[in-house]
């Protein structure tokens, strides 16, 4: 599995692709060379431009590195994304993963954002019916783990 959201991560790291650009353009984010994820966070999803400039400067070097794994893989490759993009190709299916909106504000509180951060971050994003609409393939995400694991297993097993 390749996972996007792991890959921003990386280019966002020191000697990361997307570093020297995102410390040029947010440098009251940084702290040590190290960019600081949540304070970022906080100010891009307060405002649509400042994700939008993010985006710009971190999606062409996640999409080249995602492409880069996919290519290099031997098998059956599963890429997840935390946000719709364009840029895999169409006939991969699409498989989203539900939950409520109310669960996933839940777990989010859990991990230690507060309701502003969550709330700022779900409007950024399309909404639970949006990604529904774009799913070839629904999982629904409101029970347990085990439960997650074993329908993305039958899933797997069926494609």
């Amino acid at each position: 599995m390749i996972e996007a959201d792991r890959v921003g991560h990386e280019v966002l790291e020191p000697g990361g692709a997307a570093h020297p650009e995102v410390v040029a353009r947010w440098p009251e984010v940084v702290e040590d060379g190290v960019i600081d994820r949540r304070s970022l966070g906080r100010i891009v999803f307060a405002d649509p431009t400042e994700l939008a400039d993010l985006e710009a400067i971190t999606h062409p070097h996640i999409r080249r590195i995602v492409h880069d794994r996919v290519d290099a893989a031997d098998g059956l490759v599963l890429v997840e994304v935390p946000v719709p993009v364009r840029w895999l190709p169409d006939e991969w299916p699409r498989v989203v993963v539900d939950v409520p909106d109310g669960q996933r504000v839940a777990r989010l509180l859990g991990r230690g954002m507060d309701r502003l951060e969550i709330e700022q971050r779900m409007a950024a994003q399309p909404s639970r019916e949006e990604w529904r609409t774009l799913a070839d393939h629904l999982v629904d995400n409101g029970g347990s783990l085990d439960d997650l694991e074993a329908a993305l297993d039958a899933l797997l097993a069926a494609i």
